[in-house]
């Protein structure tokens, strides 16, 4: 390609980078590291996202992707590292743990995470499970919080479930109501831990809909996937994790259509 051709794209980069640099931080992590014992499974991982950005973490079996994202919200210790939210930067022990448990419990509310296995209390109704944290956990009124809890319920096409235990629904419904659950706190930075993972293939659709549609809402997200489709088109930054290291990142198109390393280059055509 000619200087003159790449010229409008560099220009475009520079003004991309410019935009990032000036939106709001939802969330950084710098250099976070995780052993259990003397296997290390995070080597010195990275990220930042702005307000509204999707980044989409991807990589093989064992690359450390679920226990970076478990990381972040501090349901595993981190060996050591930094995470800031929202400008709030958490508190740790040399050791990696938190040094202000009062901290950590008001963070994580900010931090709704969504796990590979629903994780719904099974004794209780749909929108019991919904409500639970904002009433007990931020003193919501109880009227109010049903009445946003039927909202969320409503808007991931489960409010005439309601009523309904987690057992008398599908995988993909259940998923559905435990995004519900994790929207009722509002948080500023929405986990997902491999969401569809756990799902039959004709029931993946229905929660990557609604994860796709609080991605255009400008939700900020921070989403463990192996939908590489579903990456590539909804993801603003991806990061490819091999061996406990960020291999390779970037935005889409350039990590999915012209990946440089060979680790990524493999994984993508496995994955194909």
């Amino acid at each position: 390609m000619s200087s003159a051709q790449s010229a409008p794209k560099a220009e475009a980069n520079v003004a991309d980078t410019a935009a990032h640099a000036d939106a709001e931080e939802a969330i950084r992590v710098i250099d976070l590291h995780k052993s259990f014992g003397n296997l290390k499974v995070l080597k010195g991982v990275s990220l930042t996202a702005a307000r509204g950005d999707v980044v989409a973490i991807i990589g093989g079996s064992g690359s450390g992707k679920s226990t970076m994202l478990r990381c972040i919200n501090f349901l595993e210790t981190p060996t050591s590292g930094r995470i800031i939210v929202g400008g709030e930067e958490v508190a740790m022990k040399p050791d990696g743990s938190p040094a202000k448990p009062r901290q950590i419990e008001r963070i994580r509310t900010r931090l709704a995470m969504v796990f590979q296995s629903f994780n719904l209390w099974t004794h209780r109704t749909l929108l019991e499970n919904v409500i639970e944290v904002p009433i007990h956990v931020l003193k919501i009124p109880k009227r109010e919080a049903t009445a946003r809890a039927m909202e969320l319920l409503e808007r991931v096409g489960l409010a005439e479930k309601h009523a309904s235990y987690p057992a008398f629904l599908s995988g993909g419904q259940q998923q559905r109501a435990a995004i519900a659950r994790a929207l009722a706190v509002d948080p500023s930075v929405m986990l997902f831990d491999e969401p569809t993972s756990a799902l039959d293939p004709e029931l993946v659709g229905e929660v990557l809909t609604v994860i796709r549609d609080l991605a255009a809402e400008g939700r900020t997200m921070i989403l463990v996937t192996h939908e590489m489709k579903f990456a590539r088109e909804v993801a603003s930054h991806v990061i490819y994790l091999s061996e406990g290291r960020i291999e390779e990142e970037g935005p889409p198109e350039e990590v999915f259509g012209n990946p440089k390393s060979e680790r990524l280059q493999q994984f993508l055509r496995t994955v194909a």
